[in-house]
C-alpha cells in the first residue's frame, strides 16, 4: 500500500466545507495545534483506492491574501509542501464569491480539484450548471457535491488522487472563452499587469516555487511575501495595481459565470423572506432573545424529564455498590467515599448530561440552519458602537457551549486589541458548565419560575460583556474599524450527520471532565472534609474544609454567601464550574441532588442556615461572572502568550462578579426588609 496522501481542504465560510469533511471522517477525528500556533487543526484518516489518506480541514478563507490568524495558517499549509492534492469547496450557489479563491490557488500550479457544495439548493432555485464546460475553462476536475447527504464522495475523492497521481495535469489546460483554445493560465491579466508578472518573475530567484503567484501576490503588496523576497519594485510598481487585480479577476469569474450558468438563478423566496425580519436591528435582536429562551426552555424542561431516569439509574448503583461493600465488611470510611464521595460528586454531574446534551443539540441545530450567521450580521451595529467588531460577537454566541473554544474563536479578529478584549469578556458567557449550578439553585428556590430565574443569567451575561466593552471602550479612546465580512449562507435543514458528530464532541468532553477533573475534585474535597489536624474525622465542622471556608467566607458575606460551604464550593468551581454542584452535594451529603426528595433535603439543609431564594439567585450570579475555570485560564494564557495577562483576567473577573453580587444582594435586602 502506498503510504500517505495529504489532501488539505480549504474554501470559504460557510460552504460546507467541514461538513464535507466530517462526511469522509464521520468520528474518526484528530484535533490538534498547527506548529507554533495555537490555532487547531482537524485531522482525519481513511483508507481508499490502496492508499493511506489523511484529509485536513483548514479554517474557512475567502483570500490567500488574509490577515487573521486563522487565515494565515490555511495559506501557510497550502503554500508547504506538506499538502498533496487541494480540494476548494465552494458554494455552488454563490459562485462568484467561491470562485475567487480557486483562482488564487489555481496560480499556485498545485494539485487541485473543486467539489461545488450545496447542489440542492441549486437544483431548488432553478439553476442549470454546465459543469462539464466550467471543468474545460478551469483546467481542474469539477466535482458536484452534497455534503450533508453524502452524495458525491466517492467522485470527488477519486479525482483527488487522480490528480495526485498525475501530478496536476488533467489531460488539457484550461480553455479560452471564445475561441475554445488552450490558454497558458486560467487566469491572464491585462497587458500592463502581464508586463509587470514577468518583470518580477525575472528579478526572483530562479529556484522560487510557485513563481508567477509569488509575483501577483508582490504585486498586491504582500507583506509577508514582500519580507521574503526583498527585490526593489518602486521601478516597476506604482502601488495601484492590487486593485487593479482583484478586479480583473472578478470580470474573468464574470466571464466564466455567464458562460457556465444555463438556467435562471431563482433566488430562495424563503431565505429573503426570513432575512427580511431576521437581520432587521430590533426585530433581530428580538428574536434572538426569544430563540435562546426556546433552547433554554427545551434545556430546562425536558432536560428535567429526562434527568429524573438518569437519577433513579444513578441511585440504583449507589445502593448496589453500598450492599456490595456491606456484604464485604468494608471500612466505614472507605465506603463513605465512594457512595458520598465519588458517587456523589460524579454522579450529581452527570445527572445533568441530558440537560446538556439538549443544549447542545439546540446549538448545533441553529449553527447548520445558517442562523447563527445572521446573528452575528444582526449585532454588528452593536458591537461597533461599543468598539468591537461585529466579528467578535461570534466568539461570545460560541461562549454559550464551552468557553475555551470561544476564545480560541477570538484568532478570527484582526485586532490583537479586540482578540485580548474578548478574551477578557467572553467568559461572562453562559458555558454548559454553568448550567447545572443554574438548574440547581433555580429549581429548589424558584418553582415554577425557575426557567426564568435561569434565563435571566444568559441575559445578564451578554448584557454584562456588552456594558464592560462600552466601558473599556471609552476608557481606551482609539477608533479601530475593522468592516464585517460575512456570507448569509440559504437556510437549509441541517445534517443529522454534522449535528451528531458536534453534539458527540461535546457530550465526549463533558464526559471526560466528570471521569478526570470531577472525580479528583470530589476525592479532594472528601478528604478535605474528613481530615482534621488530628486526623480522620466524622465532624465536618473540624476538618481542613470547614477552616479554609470559614477564612475565606467573610469575603462573601457582603454577596450574601458567607458561608463555608459555599466558599468550599466556588474555590473548587475553579477546577470546572460544574464541580460547584458536585462540591455542594458532598459538603451536604446529599447523593440525589437533582431528584426531587434530593432537592427537598438540600432545601432544608440551606434554608436551615438562613439561605433563601435572594442568596439563591446571587449564588448564581456570582458563578456566571467569578474567575474562568482552568481550563480556560489556561487557553487565556495560551491565546494572549501572557501569564500576567491571565491572572489579569481572573482579577478582573472576581472583581465584577463580587462588586455585582454584592449590589443585587444589598439592594435585595432593601426590597425583602
Amino acid at each position: 500500500m502506498q503510504n500517505d496522501v495529504t489532501i488539505g481542504f480549504i474554501g470559504n465560510p460557510n460552504c460546507g466545507k467541514t461538513t464535507l469533511f466530517n462526511a469522509y471522517t464521520g468520528a474518526n477525528l484528530k484535533v490538534a495545534n498547527w506548529p507554533g500556533v495555537t490555532v487547531e487543526r482537524m485531522e482525519g484518516a481513511i483508507s481508499s483506492h490502496g492508499k493511506k489518506i489523511r484529509l485536513v480541514d483548514l479554517p474557512g478563507t475567502y483570500s490567500l491574501n488574509s490577515f487573521t490568524m486563522e487565515e494565515q495558517v490555511s495559506r501557510q499549509f497550502i503554500i508547504s509542501d506538506e499538502v498533496n492534492v487541494i480540494v476548494d469547496v465552494a458554494d455552488a450557489s454563490s459562485l462568484e464569491r467561491s470562485l475567487y479563491l480557486t483562482l488564487q490557488m489555481l496560480e499556485m500550479d498545485k494539485p487541485m480539484a473543486l467539489a461545488l457544495n450545496m447542489m440542492d439548493i441549486v437544483e431548488k432555485r432553478g439553476i442549470d450548471l454546465d459543469l462539464h464546460r466550467l471543468q474545460e475553462l478551469l483546467g481542474i476536475p469539477v466535482v458536484p457535491v452534497v455534503a450533508r447527504k453524502k452524495k458525491g464522495l466517492k467522485a470527488l475523492l477519486h479525482a483527488a488522487l487522480h490528480q495526485n497521481d498525475d501530478g496536476n495535469a488533467f489531460n488539457h489546460q484550461p480553455l479560452e472563452i471564445d475561441s475554445e483554445k488552450p490558454r497558458e493560465h486560467v487566469m491572464i491579466y491585462s497587458a500592463p499587469i502581464e508586463e509587470k508578472i514577468s518583470k518580477i518573475e525575472a528579478l526572483l530567484p530562479e529556484d522560487t516555487p510557485r513563481k508567477r503567484w509569488v509575483a501577483v501576490s508582490l504585486l498586491m503588496q504582500d507583506p509577508e511575501l514582500l519580507e521574503k523576497y526583498p527585490i526593489d519594485l518602486k521601478s516597476i510598481a506604482d502601488g495601484t495595481e492590487a486593485n487593479t487585480i482583484v478586479n480583473e479577476k472578478y470580470d474573468r469569474i464574470s466571464q466564466i459565470k455567464n458562460e457556465v450558468l444555463l438556467g435562471k438563478d431563482k433566488s430562495d423566496s424563503l431565505t429573503e423572506k426570513i432575512d427580511n425580519v431576521v437581520t432587521r436591528p430590533f426585530w433581530g435582536v428580538l428574536i434572538f432573545l426569544g430563540m435562546m429562551a426556546i433552547v433554554f426552555a427545551l434545556t430546562f424542561n425536558l432536560g428535567d424529564f429526562l434527568s429524573e431516569y438518569l437519577q433513579t439509574g444513578i441511585d440504583w448503583i449507589t445502593q448496589s455498590i453500598g450492599a456490595g461493600l456491606a456484604s464485604v465488611h468494608a471500612a466505614s470510611w472507605l465506603s463513605n467515599l465512594i457512595c458520598d464521595g465519588i458517587i456523589s460528586g460524579v454522579g450529581g454531574i452527570l445527572t445533568f448530561l441530558p440537560n446538556i446534551t439538549i443544549l447542545f443539540i439546540a446549538m448545533a441545530f441553529l449553527e447548520d440552519t445558517g442562523y447563527m450567521a445572521r446573528v452575528a450580521y444582526v449585532m454588528n451595529e452593536i458591537m461597533e458602537k461599543i468598539g468591537l467588531s461585529g466579528r467578535a460577537f461570534i466568539p461570545m454566541v460560541l461562549g454559550f457551549g464551552c468557553t475555551v473554544p470561544a476564545i480560541m474563536a477570538s484568532r478570527a479578529l484582526e485586532s490583537e486589541r479586540d482578540r485580548k478584549r474578548v478574551m477578557l469578556l467572553t467568559p461572562f458567557m453562559s458555558c454548559s458548565a454553568k448550567l447545572p449550578v443554574y438548574i440547581l439553585f433555580a429549581g429548589m428556590f424558584f418553582e415554577h419560575n425557575a426557567m426564568w430565574a435561569a434565563y435571566s443569567m444568559y441575559l445578564i451575561g451578554i448584557l454584562m460583556a456588552l456594558l464592560l466593552a462600552w466601558i473599556l471602550h471609552k476608557m481606551d479612546g482609539k477608533e479601530e474599524e475593522y468592516p464585517l465580512l460575512i456570507e448569509l449562507p440559504a437556510y437549509k435543514m441541517p445534517s443529522a450527520h454534522t449535528v451528531w458528530v458536534y453534539v458527540w464532541e461535546k457530550v465526549k468532553d463533558f464526559l471526560t471532565k466528570a471521569g478526570t477533573t470531577i472525580f479528583i475534585a470530589s476525592v479532594l474535597l472528601w478528604i478535605l472534609m474528613h481530615f482534621s489536624m488530628t486526623g480522620y474525622t466524622e465532624d465536618i465542622s473540624t476538618s481542613f474544609a470547614a477552616v479554609l471556608g470559614h477564612g475565606l467566607a467573610w469575603i462573601l458575606i457582603p454577596c450574601g454567601l458567607g458561608y463555608w460551604q459555599i466558599a468550599v464550593a466556588l474555590i473548587a468551581g475553579i477546577s470546572a464550574k460544574e464541580v460547584v454542584v458536585s462540591s455542594i452535594t458532598v459538603l451536604f451529603g446529599i447523593s440525589n441532588v437533582t431528584s426531587f426528595g434530593g432537592m427537598q433535603q438540600l432545601h432544608m439543609e440551606l434554608s436551615a442556615i438562613g439561605f433563601g431564594p435572594l442568596n439563591a439567585y446571587c449564588m448564581m450570579l456570582f458563578c456566571l461572572l467569578y474567575i474562568p475555570c482552568i481550563a480556560a485560564l489556561s487557553t487565556i494564557r495560551r491565546e494572549s502568550n501572557s501569564v500576567w495577562y491571565m491572572l489579569k483576567t481572573a482579577a478582573f473577573q472576581f472583581g465584577i462578579a463580587w462588586l455585582t453580587t454584592a449590589a443585587v444582594y444589598q439592594l435585595g435586602l432593601l426590597f425583602i426588609h
